[in-house]
């Protein structure tokens, strides 16, 4: 290993999300309201050599978890090859995937034979009607399979992912608790972030996390330690029963003091922010594996300038137009 990946304040980077693709199929209302469209003139996605020499570079650099995301990560056709080659790479010891869950039931085991083991599924309602009416798809059932199924295939660790909306399903939190224990399942829930495409969505329907943890409280559910490589969540469970709950809150005071990610987009541009002004391209240094030490140079050259936290209290989203467009 080369020397960790530390920025100027501190902080080490143990964690890269990593874009397939921007292409979504659903219709979130948080999101892609409108549904995903083309931007003309895009490069293509990095190609499957692409992406091994980048995961190789910041495995070197000391980062061993790696999330693949999208869009739609599933819609990305070498998804199992670029899964293999992200999980055979060497320092890389835990890959994971951020998906809507579609057609998870049917790939669940091709996902783990390919390397992948954790999975974060987005479920923002456990009604039928209301799943339909936030995610464009009346799919909730097959979703669920698709649970089951990756538990059945041997993917260890499943969280499920609700984004959080005031008057839409902050109603449902004794639904979740339930759902979760019955299955000994985790669940985040995450505020809803401004994004340059839905400022009035957030407006209307922004609930601070710090609500659903005092609710949390109240029904006597403690805080749990932070794990090694973990995400932002602040995770939360009842003594005595099954399952977890934790709450990614953006809004909320220090969030970004222990930032261990960094971002690299489907097109290989480097993101130190989800909220930043601007991704970098790192792509003309993934085009032959005689460039690695130079990427290595540029990967922590950039880490190092990283800002001590994003803007969103002043309403600056950055140059973020969509969560897609990054992979949240």
């Amino acid at each position: 290993m080369d020397q960790p990946l530390i920025d100027g304040h501190g902080r080490r980077f143990e964690y890269l999300r990593l874009s397939l693709t921007d292409v979504c199929n659903f219709r979130c209302s948080y999101c892609l309201p409108q549904g995903y469209r083309k931007q003309p003139g895009q490069p293509a996605s990095l190609t499957v050599d692409e992406v091994r020499r980048l995961v190789g570079a910041f495995a070197r650099l000391g980062l061993w978890k790696v999330r693949l995301t999208g869009g739609e990560p599933s819609l990305r056709a070498q998804l199992l090859e670029i899964a293999a080659a992200v999980a055979g790479t060497p320092g890389i010891r835990k890959l994971a995937m951020t998906t809507n869950g579609y057609r998870l039931a049917e790939r669940a085991a091709d996902y783990a034979a390919a390397g992948i083991s954790a999975l974060n599924v987005s479920v923002d309602s456990l009604d039928p009607e209301r799943f339909a009416a936030i995610t464009g798809h009346d799919r909730l059932p097959e979703v669920l399979d698709g649970i089951a199924a990756a538990r059945l295939a041997g993917i260890r660790t499943i969280k499920l992912n609700s984004v959080l909306m005031r008057g839409i399903n902050d109603d449902e939190l004794e639904s979740f608790i339930a759902f979760v224990q019955q299955h000994d399942l985790a669940l985040r829930f995450i505020e809803v972030m401004r994004t340059n495409d839905n400022p009035a969505f957030f407006e209307r329907h922004h609930l601070a996390g710090a609500e659903i943890a005092s609710r949390l409280d109240a029904l006597g559910w403690q805080r749990l330690p932070r794990e090694q490589g973990a995400g932002p969540a602040v995770v939360y469970a009842q003594p005595g029963r099954l399952g977890q709950i934790g709450i990614i809150a953006p809004y909320a005071r220090d969030f970004c003091a222990t930032c261990n990610r960094l971002r690299v987009s489907a097109r290989g541009k480097l993101h130190l922010c989800l909220f930043g002004d601007h991704g970098i391209d790192l792509r003309p240094l993934l085009q032959s594996d005689s460039q690695q030490d130079e990427l290595i140079a540029r990967i922590a050259a950039l880490t190092a300038t990283k800002a001590p936290a994003h803007r969103l209290h002043q309403g600056d989203s950055g140059a973020t137009p969509h969560l897609a467009s990054i992979g949240g």
